[in-house]
């Protein structure tokens, strides 16, 4: 997993211009979230998919997507964590209607991720499974944003401290249901708001505001 990880957080490609200057406030957000059969990323599954677009601090409700994705993979735990059973994933769909939906999304948006380097390698590995090419995609990461908030002071952070829940609390956030794709989407939304109001409160702060904090990635089209 951490060689897969590495691999994807190496390249620094640049951020294009047309985001890197745009006002925060401008900018429309796709906040993605997938359920995993488990965190060993030569062997994980999707198991559904959520996410929700923002803008200027909104959340649009009426753009909330969920699919649960049929595989024939172990379930591991994911009845468990998850709340997803073996009949439910038999009437899921296949994971490529969702993918080729997302894949639209990809140039008109920032896409907003609670640990980028984990979906976006999981995301990369299935679309160029199927064929389907992805363009350069440009995301901003809200664990990574949480993360610099916490070690600024070069103290390093306790346990836990930047899973989502946690990350939610320390904005008087209140807690919402774990575990489901839109659920943590929208939630990931909501925290990515909260930290930008904190860190750049100004109308006139754009992305470039945000490089610092090394929230952004920038991902290469996977077109080779």
């Amino acid at each position: 997993m951490l060689e897969k990880l590495k691999k994807w957080w190496a390249p620094k490609a640049n951020i294009p211009e047309k985001w890197l200057n745009m006002p925060l406030a401008e900018i429309p957000f796709l906040c993605i979230d997938l359920e995993l059969t488990s965190l060993d990323l030569s062997a994980t599954r999707i198991l559904s998919i959520g996410w929700v677009e923002g803008k200027g601090k909104q959340i649009e409700l009426q753009s909330c997507f969920y699919q649960v994705v049929s595989t024939t993979a172990s379930l591991n735990q994911s009845p468990v964590i998850h709340g997803l059973t073996a009949e439910d994933i038999a009437q899921g769909q296949p994971v490529r209607i969702a993918l080729e939906a997302l894949v639209k999304y990809a140039s008109s948006h920032v896409w907003v991720f609670h640990c980028t380097g984990l979906d976006m390698t999981v995301l990369n590995g299935v679309f160029k499974k199927l064929n389907i090419p992805l363009p350069t995609v440009v995301t901003l990461d809200t664990l990574r944003f949480g993360l610099y908030q916490l070690t600024k002071n070069l103290r390093p952070p306790p346990p836990n401290a930047v899973v989502l829940p946690v990350c939610r609390a320390r904005y008087n956030l209140p807690a919402v249901p774990a575990h489901n794709a839109l659920d943590d989407a929208m939630a990931t939304l909501e925290l990515l708001f909260a930290q930008i109001q904190k860190f750049a409160p100004k109308n006139s702060d754009t992305l470039k505001s945000l490089v610092v904090t090394d929230a952004i990635e920038v991902f290469a089209a996977n077109t080779e």
